[in-house]
């Protein structure tokens, strides 16, 4: 690859760079869009993931109402099916013209490279807590390197704030480890991350599994979704099973529905989510709270006795050791396609728990001592999500990314990290609608931009990033993701009151306490 020349001045100067134009880029371009941002986007299109690294048998996981922005519903909203990935981008793609956000967006244009240019003392906010920096101070702060086009020369721009919305999905495999000498260098068969293979259209992702023995490494959403494409792949006697390797089960639900009862009942409303604690809680709360973790639990056992009911889990040893809710807590239960347990059935899935392994020349070797045959082994592992992050974020900022030991990134209102300036993080808090986590948060950022309120002190957002990692730690054994879930309204309740608005969005008192909220519960600021 060719060298990259930093182009010479002049000097593109604006006051707001948003990267990225997934989910998260668009509405907040939408949300920002009296500052005319500019949009970076290293693809040709809008739509993140979605559009670039989705299976041909992904679909969302919930239903459209739940998955829509505030004031843009579905045309279809109470279609029950669960949307196409195709559907998806449609959706985006019409919601980013409705709006003409794409007059905003530079695509094609990746960044590559971030540099402080702000005053010093923005660095120093840690040391002095009292401290407040305007978010359009009137002068540069970020510099910004651009290849566009896949050019040779980088662009710089300049800008006062930067929104960061490049998510934590997408271009950075996270790659397993293995001892010397039994890497992917000693297999004779093909290796592949799962974002290779959703590159792939769907004649080359066929051609790829048909009649190959294949492994699957992994047991999240992406893994599940490959298993069955593998199993489609295989029909007939001349396919090979699917072999999935798993080290950490999960839960896994097959709709919506408990014993009849809708699923939001039991964790998306206020009434529910009293039974979790929450951060800020008081001492009257914190033990109505602990009286009442009898019925929490009760609630986990009555979700789990309907999944071992409906899914062949204890079948195939697939029942996981921990209860339902500490899944449904970090934001990690997927839902299972109609088809996974039929093609097991058949033979086509089968399942191999395993906490350590390797590769040899023919297939993989576990740490029971036995070995598996492989053509083709998938890597449906995961991404570095901070590892892309850290590549375009200059020192100090780069060190600041991970809170340790728990590795999230520390993000007050899951947005702002009280020791960046000028920077703002939209897409990297997680819930069980990541949509609208995503749009309330930028109709957040909008009004702090607009310095309709004012930050806390950074030592004070810092204490509020740590009670909620506190709530997660004991929530849950997976508490190295920032997942809302268990508290995701009372979240939002926050978010509306810093905005100045009423944080109580139903009509009634009986709606507050046992309607799901949603992305239409915030249309408008009352």
């Amino acid at each position: 690859m060719a060298a990259l020349h930093h182009e010479n001045p002049p000097l593109i100067i604006s006051k707001i760079a948003i990267i990225g134009a997934g989910v998260s880029g668009i509405t907040a371009a939408k949300q920002l869009s009296r500052h005319n941002p500019v949009v970076f986007e290293a693809t040709d299109a809008v739509g993140g993931v979605w559009k670039t690294c989705a299976y041909n048998s992904t679909k969302l996981q919930s239903a459209r109402k739940d998955y829509e922005f505030s004031d843009f519903p579905w045309p279809n909203r109470d279609d029950p099916s669960f949307p196409t990935h195709v559907e998806i981008v449609d959706y985006l793609e019409s919601y980013a013209k409705h709006f003409d956000v794409l007059k905003f967006v530079k695509f094609n244009s990746k960044v590559m490279e971030l540099r402080f240019v702000g005053h010093q003392e923005s660095t120093e906010l840690a040391g002095n807590p009292g401290a407040y920096v305007s978010p359009l101070p009137g002068h540069p702060v970020w510099q910004i390197a651009v290849q566009t086009n896949n050019s040779e020369i980088l662009q710089w721009y300049a800008f006062e704030f930067v929104v960061v919305c490049i998510g934590k999905y997408g271009d950075i495999p996270r790659i397993p480890k293995f001892p010397n000498n039994k890497g992917p260098e000693v297999f004779q068969g093909k290796v592949l991350h799962s974002l290779e293979y959703c590159k792939l259209d769907k004649d080359a992702a066929t051609q790829l599994l048909k009649g190959k023995k294949v492994a699957v490494i992994g047991y999240k959403k992406s893994a599940i979704d490959l298993a069955v494409e593998c199993a489609e792949a295989n029909q007939g006697p001349e396919g090979e099973p699917c072999t999935m390797v798993v080290r950490t089960l999960h839960w896994t639900v097959p709709h919506y529905w408990v014993w009849g009862l809708p699923f939001f009942l039991f964790y998306s409303t206020r009434s529910s989510q009293f039974l979790h604690e929450r951060p800020n809680q008081g001492i009257l709360r914190t033990l109505l709270c602990y009286m009442l973790s009898p019925l929490r639990r009760g609630v986990s056992k009555f979700i789990e006795s309907y999944l071992l009911w409906k899914l062949p889990l204890q079948k195939y040893g697939l029942k996981p050791e921990h209860p339902f809710e500490e899944d449904y807590a970090s934001c990690q239960m997927a839902i299972m396609p109609e088809n996974f347990f039929t093609e097991a059935d058949k033979g086509n899935i089968v399942f191999k728990k395993s906490s350590n392994w390797w590769f040899w020349k023919d297939g993989i070797e576990f740490d029971d001592d036995t070995k598996l045959k492989a053509d083709v082994v998938v890597l449906a592992t995961g991404y570095e999500g901070k590892k892309k992050l850290k590549t375009i974020l200059p020192d100090p900022f780069r060190s600041l990314i991970e809170y340790h030991p728990s590795g999230i990134m520390p993000l007050y209102r899951g947005t702002i990290h009280p020791l960046i300036p000028n920077m703002a993080f939209v897409g990297y808090i997680e819930s069980v609608a990541n949509l609208h986590t995503s749009e309330l948060r930028s109709m957040w950022l909008a009004r702090y931009v607009d310095e309709k309120f004012k930050l806390p002190s950074p030592e004070n957002m810092l204490e509020q990033i740590y009670k909620e990692m506190e709530v997660s730690r004991r929530t849950t054994r997976f508490y190295k993701r920032h997942c809302i879930s268990t508290f995701s309204i009372n979240h939002s309740d926050e978010i509306c009151e810093e905005m100045g608005w009423n944080s109580w969005r139903k009509g009634s008192w009986f709606a507050e306490a046992f309607s799901p909220y949603g992305s239409q519960d915030y249309s408008h600021k009352n």
